[in-house]
């Protein structure tokens, strides 16, 4: 017993606290500065015979790059991956899904009924030529004072609608609203041109009826030989064109009257 308790009198040197030092500089006055570098001290410093991990003691190795800009090691790996990642990345209209080279071939399947179409282009779900013809029809619509950006919208939204059904039920593989939408927009550039031809003069008359017609027969042509060539409905693009030229009567009606 008497060398376990010398043990526990060794081992237990002093009662001496950090609040006998805050104690001692509050009672003393002393300077503020050196109970402040005292009471630093004594918290980094550990207690007399307390246990320190390994892991927390300073790396023996210095650190060797600058602030803000920490040493390369040519042997770790780069994690993120994104060296000279921005030359690869694909342009923001890419991205988008606007693809130029596309949308001019469309439209030059569209203005060229005779031109066969391209059934893996025509598929896609793009619609910036789509909104930007609706927006030019409208436009000449009301240089021809007629504000009808309203029915332009309105009747091609129904006209969509109606035929995804029509397509659905005529194919097999069936076709999206996307789909739908893109190509009975692109068509619609016919119809673009006779809204044009409304704002020099009046289509009330024999020769702006024929003009009509002929627009109406060029939008619903362009349409079915694309629906025909995007589904494969070889023998079907008169049963497609019917109901094409009837929605785009609807948008000559608007134009001539």
């Amino acid at each position: 017993m008497s060398s376990f308790e010398q043990f526990h009198f060794d081992f237990y040197q002093s009662n001496y606290t950090i609040e006998d030092q805050e104690e001692g500089c509050n009672s003393y006055g002393s300077d503020k500065n050196l109970c402040e570098s005292r009471k630093s001290q004594a918290e980094r410093q550990p207690a007399g015979g307390a246990f320190v991990p390994s892991d927390m003691l300073p790396s023996p190795h210095s650190y060797t790059g600058q602030i803000l800009q920490p040493a390369y090691s040519p042997d770790t790996p780069s994690q993120l991956g994104y060296v000279d990642g921005f030359d690869e990345e694909p342009p923001l209209l890419e991205e988008l899904g606007i693809n130029f080279a596309h949308i001019w071939q469309k439209t030059l399947t569209v203005l060229n009924p005779m031109k066969p179409a391209d059934g893996s282009i025509m598929n896609e779900t793009d619609l910036t030529g789509p909104m930007v013809f609706c927006l030019a029809l409208g436009a000449t619509l009301l240089m021809a004072g007629k504000v009808h950006f309203g029915y332009v919208y309105g009747m091609s939204a129904v006209g969509c609608l109606a035929m995804h059904a029509l397509l659905n039920l005529m194919s097999e593989p069936g076709v999206s609203h996307g789909c739908v939408a893109s190509v009975l927009g692109y068509c619609l550039l016919p119809m673009v041109i006779l809204s044009s031809s409304a704002v020099v003069f009046s289509l009330q008359g024999i020769p702006g009826t024929v003009l009509a017609l002929f627009i109406i027969g060029w939008c619903s042509l362009s349409a079915s030989k694309i629906f025909t060539s995007a589904l494969a409905m070889e023998g079907q693009q008169l049963l497609i064109a019917y109901p094409c030229a009837l929605l785009y009567g609807l948008f000559a009606l608007l134009t001539v009257f």
